[in-house]
């Protein structure tokens, strides 16, 4: 299997855990840790929710990212960072919970094969060892003292209402050995059954501390589910799912991933094309004409050298009744085979009863994917096997209203889904398509929004953009969407007769008005042709008919105006990027890793400074029992969760009996810094150790105990004392003589706003003042931190309304596919605006509160951004502006 590369998002997810994993070491609070993460990472602080039952300050934590982002592969990387950066252990306990059986199987067979990017990405925590709940039973005391222990179960197994579940509660003589010389403190937190504590895998838990990852974690959101995990004392819980609960349980959303990052990352085939038929013989027609016209684009992508691709229908059919007729499996099969005369070999039926896909992959190697295989369809009734990926999956039918229909969430999962797959040349290949059964398209649409929303994870706004009309006929009936910005201009039609309204469906009458005294009838809202002639059926005389049908037409055509975005009308926006000459060869700057500067870890600069030192005797309170805050209720000293964390791990993992030459080599090998060579790092570590331990209190054995903490603190000494060098190579290679021939600003390298990645996590809404925007790039408007932000973007917009800008983006921060960023020595810096000026010059716009103007960080933005504009040849402009200045703008204009 090919190496895995992770997407931008993903790893924007990863650096997030490892934010606050490290603050909540810092801090000592997971509570405070939360706020202060999510404020540094999106500019606004959230709230931090305990939940019952645990520690208010435990490291509680979800990662919402929706269907086909990737959830497994990022739980199995954040298990290194969950020993590093938050245990401090070199091995740990992790105790997986999954939803389902079938899910639980599919996750340790790909846990456990090497080759698997999520074992690949396990094994950077070290030698893991993973267990399926019956293995756990009689697991070694040795594996967890030797190994990161993973143990994979579904989240039902805990509970006592099984007799061979309760297993997990009571004493096993195989894990008699793991409570050999317990320190009493050890003791007492074990569970007890009439005075004697059982010999149990509850009990190992308990000792061990585990960490809980919990997928898909919409799933286990209940009372019962939260007071089994704190049955095992959990170090801390992460959960990751496509809809978090923001009610009864709220989720600590540390990390959004939208789906626009999915559709900018080519990981989700969007906008999804919708189509809707009343008659379903033509639904499905419809629907075969479109595999048919996707497969022909597939085949002459081929013969131009394109991977090979064979479109595939899913059909959701309806539940079969004895006693009436529906669309149901075999009705729907017959259809395909007699009427449309498609082979039986191309339509295959996954149901309940009829395993179809298992077939297919017993019998082909690479399943349905595989070139000899022939499937084109596949009917389900209810839902397909969990966990099933086919990048061929297009064309979605649906047999049924899609309402409230749960097995079209899942169908819809597994046509957006594209694993493993490549942005096609042709841009039909990169959607996905739905047809359903139904005549009324407004509710259809809205139906499929509700799904995608409830089961996929979309971001309501997300949704309203990505289902949009296959026929610009149907569309008109999309007026509903708040995105379309939609103005209906009433129709009124005289009549001779007054029709009899209550003669039609109430969703039809309640698009009408008759006016008795005018002898009018208003059309408020379109109507389709169906509707048109169900009015038409409540006049008699011919000049009436003719008159509605006018009407009916025009309310369908001219009488809706839409809005529509330049992202909407296809208009292209490319901001030219800073790129550096390395060597003779220009290279987009992106990473501050790429200046080439030699730097060296002097040891006359190992000398612990004051923070090292206050951590160190922190470290040694916690583990000599000492006490640190005080608890207001009862006025004593108490420790807080972290910090009695590291006392329990500290009794359960007892370090080796190393010298000081072994500690210090394993500091080195832990120290992952590139720049470095290894005699450097070593001779900082030897000197940085031999000046700690002559401090009081402080010798050998107490470095080892704490070796996972003092290695944060060297590493982020470390990283510190590089941002300095880096900053320096910086300085020099962008802002010294020369450095117009080291810069280059043009077409070479260009930053694409993506007319489907922009994925604000908060959206413009109206919280300072009305305004309709008319001139943003996107139908969506990233929120704005302040007031005068919001002003100065209603200010670019009124110059559009002029014609001095053609159109302006709010530009989002930490969102790598759809924000435009220059790069730093210590980051990057997101300008707030990107204008596109009529002559196609590009105008970046910051706006600052005065409080910020002379922070060195805004210093460095301001200095960046004029070095962008400086070396562009007049194609870009720059300006940093306060306190509501429009005139330093309206001069570049």
């Amino acid at each position: 299997m090919a190496a895995f590369t992770p997407k931008n998002y993903q790893s924007a997810v990863l650096e997030s855990v490892e934010h606050y994993f490290r603050n909540c070491r810092t801090m000592g609070n997971a509570n405070t840790a939360f706020y202060q993460t999510t404020l540094e990472l999106w500019n606004r602080g959230s709230q931090y929710s305990p939940i019952d039952g645990f520690a208010v300050d435990m490291p509680y934590f979800c990662l919402r990212v929706p269907t086909g982002g990737g959830k497994t592969w990022l739980a199995a990387k954040s298990v290194a960072q969950i020993n590093t950066h938050l245990l401090g252990l070199e091995h740990s306990v992790i105790l997986w919970l999954v939803p389902s059986n079938a899910i639980r199987e599919q996750t340790l067979r790909a846990l456990k094969d090497r080759f698997h990017p999520y074992h690949q990405a396990l094994c950077e925590a070290g030698p893991v060892t993973v267990l399926d709940l019956d293995d756990a039973k009689s697991v070694n005391r040795a594996t967890l003292d030797t190994s990161t222990t993973i143990i994979v179960t579904t989240r039902q197994a805990f509970q006592v209402d099984d007799t061979e579940i309760r297993k997990v509660y009571e004493s096993s003589g195989a894990l008699m050995h793991h409570f050999d010389n317990l320190h009493p403190e050890q003791r007492a937190h074990l569970e007890q059954e009439d005075g004697v504590v059982p010999y149990s895998l509850a009990n190992v838990l308990r000792l061990r501390r585990p960490f809980v990852i919990v997928d898909e974690a919409h799933n286990s959101r209940t009372d019962l589910s939260f007071e089994t995990l704190s049955r095992f004392n959990p170090s801390g819980i992460m959960e990751l799912t496509a809809t978090p609960d923001t009610e009864k349980h709220p989720s600590n959303v540390l990390h959004s991933v939208y789906a626009a990052e999915l559709k900018g990352e080519e990981m989700i085939k969007l906008p999804i094309r919708l189509e809707s038929e009343p008659d379903w013989q033509q639904c499905l027609a419809d629907a075969i004409a479109r595999r048919e016209e996707l497969q022909n684009i597939a085949e002459s992508e081929r013969r131009q050298g394109a991977a090979y691709l064979r479109p595939i229908v899913l059909i959701q059919a309806e539940k079969h009744y004895k006693n009436r007729e529906t669309l149901d499996v075999e009705r729907v099969r017959t259809e395909l085979i007699e009427n449309h005369r498609i082979p039986e070999s191309e339509v295959v039926v996954a149901t309940g009863g009829e395993k179809g896909l298992e077939k297919i992959n017993a019998e082909y190697e690479q399943g349905i994917l595989s070139e000899q295989c022939p499937v084109k369809f596949v009917i389900t009734q209810q839902a397909l096997a969990e966990g099933w990926d086919c990048p061929f999956a297009y064309v979605l039918v649906s047999m049924a209203e899609v309402h409230s229909s749960t097995a079209v969430e899942q169908l819809l999962g597994r046509i957006l889904r594209q694993p493993g797959a490549k942005h096609r040349s042709h841009e039909a290949l990169n959607r996905s398509y739905a047809f359903v059964v139904s005549r009324d398209f407004n509710a259809t649409a809205e139906g499929l929004r509700d799904r995608l929303v409830q089961g996929a994870g979309f971001d309501r706004m997300e949704a309203a953009a990505f289902v949009s009309a296959a026929k610009p006929e149907q569309g008109v009936f999309d007026y509903k969407n708040r995105l379309h910005r939609a103005k209906l201009r009433p129709v009124v039609v005289e009549l001779k007769e007054k029709p009899e309204l209550k003669k039609i469906p109430k969703a039809t009458r309640d698009k009408l008005k008759w006016d008795a005294k005018s002898s009018t009838l208003t059309i408020s809202e379109p109507l389709s042709e169906e509707e048109a002639e169900e009015v038409k059926a409540t006049v008699v005389e011919d000049i009436s008919v003719t008159a509605i049908e006018t009407a009916a037409v025009e309310s369908r055509t001219t009488a809706v105006e839409f809005f529509q975005t330049p992202a909407e009308l296809g208009v292209s926006f490319e901001v030219p990027e800073l790129a550096l000459r390395f060597q003779g060869e220009l290279e987009l700057f992106e990473d501050p890793e790429q200046l080439d500067y030699l730097w060296e870890l002097s040891p006359y600069d190992a000398h612990p400074n004051r923070d090292e030192l206050a951590r160190l005797d922190l470290m040694g309170r916690v583990a000599g029992g000492g006490d640190l805050d005080i608890d207001e209720d009862v006025g004593k000293m108490k420790l807080n969760f972290i910090a009695d964390l590291q006392r329990d791990l500290g009794l359960v993992y007892t370090p080796e009996h190393w010298d000081e030459a072994k500690l210090a080599t394993w500091f080195c090998r832990n120290l992952h810094e590139p720049t470095l060579s290894h005699d450097s790092k070593r001779a900082f570590v030897a000197a940085w150790m031999s000046h700690v331990m002559e401090k009081p209190n402080m010798d050998l054995a107490k470095l080892n105990q704490r070796k996972f903490e003092i290695c944060n603190l060297l590493d982020a000494r470390i990283r510190s004392m590089r941002k300095q060098a880096a900053n320096s190579v910086y300085q020099e290679m962008l802002f010294t003589e020369g450095a117009d021939e080291r810069v280059s600003v043009s077409d070479e390298f260009v930053f694409t706003f993506n007319p489907y990645a922009y994925a604000p996590s908060r959206d413009n809404a109206d919280q300072y003042e009305p305004y309709d925007f008319r001139h943003h790039y996107y139908s969506r408007i990233g929120d704005f931190d302040s007031k005068e932000e919001f002003e100065c973007a209603v200010w670019l917009d009124q110059q559009a309304d002029k014609g001095r800008i053609e159109f302006w983006v709010r530009n989002l921060v930490r969102r790598e596919g759809s924000s435009f960023s220059l790069q730093k020595s210590d980051g990057k810096f997101y300008p707030d605006f990107v204008c596109k000026l009529p002559d196609g010059t590009v105008l970046i716009v910051e706006y600052k509160g005065g409080d910020k103007w002379d922070v060195p960080k805004v210093k460095m933005d301001r200095l960046v951004g004029e070095l962008w504009a400086n070396m562009s040849d007049g194609r870009c402009r720059f300006v940093m502006t306060k306190d509501r200045e429009w005139s330093t703008i309206d001069a570049l204009l």
